[in-house]
């Protein structure tokens, strides 16, 4: 058996088809979606991210605004900015790219952004939100990774589902998605015990660790689903996933490569809570 690779290209190519053509049904009506991004110091991966962000937006047909702030900005510069954002009717999403200067809270950055703007849902009423299954914005990786698997078809609901890793970002909103979709949730994480032994009962597996080819055909149950959401740099300069891609290819039945899967899927989830937030926002004026 060799393993499906998810093509990541064609999906999300589909996807921001349609959210342009929801864009344009939008502007008929007035309202050009509008998303700014926020960035604080010279961190070159964040950069590459945020051109990736601005790019997309601008393809969707959206406004986009990106605001590239010195290493040193002092803390209540950032909060400022973000409190005129939230002012600013032709922004409907704000995102603060991390990671953020260690002099910067990210806790009340994010705690700064209006609710409403949260397209990250990072802000706590958003988190709390998402945990008790009220409408709002869905985390852009988590959300991006159920995607993929409904776009290939495989059934979530009854599966055993095993995330490693339990970040705020990724691994705790994972589990909650997966929660949602019916699914049966394992979190593992670094203190774990035989993890190998717990990831081969996985029906699906989502890494989201942030270490380089830890996953192999070892952790893998024939057959299992496996999304890699780890984006990490090797010495030789290439991008790889937390998941060993070649040695796990015999063993799975689907696999995410990295790149190009689940990094383009959260900017569409980006661009879709974007637009959802003007659509929010355009019916509450009306």
């Amino acid at each position: 058996m060799s393993a499906q690779i998810i093509n990541g290209k064609e999906i999300v190519s589909a996807y921001r088809a349609d959210i342009k053509q929801q864009v344009e049904q939008l502007k008929q009506q007035g309202v050009q979606p509008g998303l700014a991004v926020v960035i604080v110091g010279d961190d070159p991966a964040s950069h590459v991210y945020v051109r990736n962000k601005a790019k997309a937006c601008e393809e969707a047909g959206m406004h986009s605004e990106v605001y590239k702030l010195p290493e040193n900005t002092p803390e209540a510069e950032v909060l400022a900015l973000i409190s005129k954002l939230n002012g600013d009717k032709a922004i409907h999403g704000i995102l603060v790219q991390s990671p953020l200067p260690g002099h910067i809270s990210e806790e009340r950055v994010v705690e700064a952004i209006a609710v409403e703007k949260d397209v990250d849902c990072f802000h706590p009423v958003n988190v709390g939100n998402l945990m008790i299954g009220k409408e709002g914005p869905a985390p852009c990786t988590p959300a991006g990774v159920i995607e993929i698997l409904k776009k290939v078809g495989v059934e979530i609901a009854g599966k055993h589902a095993v995330v490693i890793g339990r970040s705020n970002i990724v691994g705790k909103p994972m589990a909650i998605l997966l929660l949602r979709e019916n699914a049966t949730v394992t979190v593992c994480h670094s203190r774990t015990k035989n993890m190998e032994e717990i990831t081969r009962q996985a029906d699906i597996l989502i890494a989201a660790v942030g270490k380089a080819k830890m996953i192999n055909r070892s952790h893998i149950k024939p057959g299992a689903v496996v999304v890699d959401v780890g984006i990490n740099r090797l010495d030789t300069g290439k991008l790889a996933g937390d998941v060993d891609f070649d040695d796990v290819l015999e063993t799975a039945s689907y696999v995410t490569p990295v790149p190009g899967c689940v990094g383009p899927m959260t900017i569409t989830i980006l661009l879709r809570n974007t637009l959802e937030a003007a659509q929010r926002a355009a019916s509450a004026t009306n």
